[in-house]
């Protein structure tokens, strides 16, 4: 019997997290989430509280504190690192907030959580995922390579590190067998919306939202033995909207 795969996974509450939950769980992996908050007495995914690590993404120091009792719940090997959780302030009545009127505190909450939580992970667990021969994904946005009328500028400019970063860690940690890339989704359907996302909806190729099961379906793809000469990239998942 072939031994069950692993994923950790950051940001899995709602939206594409929960959905990657979801993706992966069906096709036997075992899930372990990390979430600012404790596990949830009504669980969303199916993994139990053994499988759920309270971390702050936000703060340096518990977010390397926390790698120690990530490696703890492994056994040795990691088969897919997805880093998922972003946070995108908004101004009064959600409004965007631009580079002018963000606050230094702001962009440095947004890239802890948004960009430097993923170099923290990836490269605490960079001998698991070697030992699994094991897979990264890292969560970008269209936001990273244009300015998006709900996007704000510290969100945009994290997740363009971020796409950065992916190809950096490709070509650091390809030599240990592991396959760093990234998604890019545009337009989704979650819980973070923003009112007028359906104007931007009508001007796509595709014509429609995207639903968060065909970014999960994506990120599998990339985990799964289809990706397995796939590194360093960042694949488009907007419905044409970058073309």
């Amino acid at each position: 019997m072939a031994e069950t795969k692993t994923l950790l996974l950051t940001g899995a509450s709602r939206g594409i997290g929960h959905a990657t939950v979801r993706k992966f769980n069906s096709e036997g992996w075992r899930v372990i989430t990390c979430s600012r908050h404790p596990f949830p007495a009504e669980c969303p995914w199916g993994g139990g509280e053994e499988n759920h690590v309270q971390i702050d993404l936000a703060d340096p120091n518990d977010t390397i504190a926390k790698v120690a009792e990530i490696k703890s719940r492994l056994g040795g090997r990691l088969d897919a690192l997805v880093n998922n959780a972003g946070i995108s302030p908004k101004g009064p009545d959600g409004a965007r907030l631009n580079t002018i009127d963000t606050d230094l505190r702001t962009w440095g909450h947004v890239f802890h959580v948004n960009f430097f939580a993923s170099v923290v992970l990836a490269r605490g667990l960079k001998e698991e995922l070697a030992a699994a021969g094991g897979a990264v994904v890292n969560i970008t946005s269209i936001a990273g390579s244009r300015v998006h009328p709900f996007a704000g500028a510290a969100y945009a400019t994290s997740k363009a590190a971020l796409a950065a970063l992916t190809r950096e860690m490709a070509h650091d940690f390809g030599p240990m067998g592991v396959r760093v890339n990234a998604v890019a989704p545009g337009e989704v359907e979650t819980a973070i919306l923003s009112p007028g996302t359906d104007k931007i909806v009508e001007t796509l190729p595709l014509r429609r939202i995207g639903q968060p099961e065909e970014v999960a379906a994506t990120i599998f793809f990339l985990c799964s033995s289809p990706g397995s000469y796939i590194t360093g990239t960042e694949i488009e998942v907007n419905g044409g909207q970058h073309v």
